[in-house]
């Protein structure tokens, strides 16, 4: 079974993360969207531009898909943020891949707006 993985800000659910992840539901039984965090210590890390929390955006995502999609806190960032750069050759960043990974069995494929993290989880 393939699992597809969305990686994304979401800070807010807009309409064009509905529709891309209406569109990646007909494609596999298994999405995984996963809102990315940013975390200092314990602490997750807001700002004007990045206004809501995980749980919130959790919750904006539940209230349109209900439980059709998986959503995980795997795509987190722990400060200090430059330790992840480059993306290819940083050791954090292979780190992150695995986390993202995680519960993933059989084929998988990403679906991202960043080259980067698309080259690190093929």
């Amino acid at each position: 079974m393939t699992t597809i993985l969305y990686l994304a800000h979401l800070n807010p659910l807009t309409n064009a993360h509905i529709e891309i992840i209406n569109q990646l539901k007909k494609e596999a039984k298994i999405v995984k969207v996963m809102p990315v965090i940013f975390k200092l210590g314990q602490k997750e890390v807001t700002s004007k531009s990045f206004p809501f929390n995980f749980e919130i955006r959790k919750k904006m995502i539940e209230s349109v898909f209900g439980d059709s999609v998986l959503i995980t806190e795997d795509y987190t960032f722990d400060a200090p943020f430059k330790k992840y750069l480059p993306p290819l050759l940083s050791l954090k960043s292979w780190k992150l891949r695995k986390k993202i990974l995680t519960g993933v069995k059989g084929d998988y494929y990403s679906y991202t707006g960043d080259k980067a993290e698309g080259y690190m989880l093929k």
